[in-house]
């Protein structure tokens, strides 16, 4: 977990999140989470599985809570035992190819999600992008739309992902070519970088 910690971004780092804060927060153990039941299509759970680090060896949480906007972005650092993330990005990959729509159940209840591919950024070892689109009308404020850039390099895999109501937002680019060039640096080396 600490080769991970070390690896995230640090306070002051980057000049786009208020009061240059960034926390990093720790898996919690599967066994202790609270849990909601596995969305209405296979494909799609697996998506949501990869992306969330489910599968991997530890794993780190950041959240960007962005200068001028009440929208966060967060990014998920995992890393995998020899070989593993290559196959679970292989598994999200093959998903987002068949993942449209799902039903899901979150905190504020049941929901209907629209996954729309994007194309393909050009980060790390091989890189997904894709945006989740829940409608909840006009009277809350239009759809609720987040957007996901999923990077393998090596054997972890980074999932960045912002979230917007009545629009739409990008992670931005920099810093995931920033990250991924850490953790490549930290894969080469053996230290963080």
């Amino acid at each position: 977990m600490a080769q991970l910690k070390a690896v995230t971004f640090k306070g002051g780092e980057v000049p786009q999140v208020s009061d240059g804060l960034i926390e990093v927060g720790e898996s919690v153990p599967e066994d202790s989470k609270s849990s909601f039941p596995p969305v209405s299509v296979p494909a799609c759970q697996n998506l949501r599985d990869v992306r969330n680090a489910r599968g991997s060896h530890a794993h780190v949480v950041q959240i960007f809570n962005w200068t001028g906007d009440i929208w966060p972005g967060s990014s998920t650092v995992a890393s995998y035992e020899d070989g593993k993330a290559k196959e679970h990005f292989a598994v999200l990959r093959q998903s987002l190819s068949s993942c449209k729509t799902y039903d899901g159940t979150s905190w504020t209840g049941k929901y209907t999600a629209k996954v729309v591919p994007a194309s393909v950024p050009s980060f790390g070892d091989e890189a997904v992008s894709y945006t989740e689109t829940i409608p909840l009308g006009a009277e809350r404020g239009g759809d609720r739309n987040e957007t996901f850039v999923v990077v393998r390099t090596g054997e972890t895999i980074v999932s960045f992902s912002v979230l917007n109501v009545g629009g739409t937002s990008s992670f931005p680019a920099e810093l995931i070519t920033r990250q991924v060039d850490r953790l490549r640096a930290a894969q080469q080396t053996g230290t963080p970088q």
